[in-house]
């Protein structure tokens, strides 16, 4: 059964490394890192507005392709949504021996 999953998995990972983008989707005016970088940082207003407004988009379509979709990536991960972190809380346990 392990073994079928992993074949299974290992194929479908194969067939979407075959994909490719169509040249003609590319435009060489489209937004770019920068945007992408800033569509990244405003997803979570963009994704409410987008529910309530039509043309409101979370994504720019087209764009010129890697560098868009790499700046999104940053722009959610590094500087949006996956920077906001909640308090840390360090936990020390002090052992103390006592002694008989």
């Amino acid at each position: 059964m392990k073994l079928r999953s992993t074949v299974a998995i290992a194929s479908l990972a194969l067939l979407a490394a075959c994909a490719q983008q169509v040249a003609t989707a590319v435009e060489p005016g489209a937004p770019g890192f920068l945007l992408g970088l800033w569509h990244g940082f405003i997803f979570p207003i963009a994704w409410v507005l987008s529910l309530f407004l039509p043309e409101v988009a979370v994504y720019a379509v087209p764009n010129n392709g890697g560098w868009y979709d790499f700046g999104f990536f940053l722009g959610i991960v590094v500087f949006g949504v996956g920077s906001w972190r909640g308090k840390k809380v360090v936990v020390r346990e002090k052992v103390v021996r006592v002694r008989d």
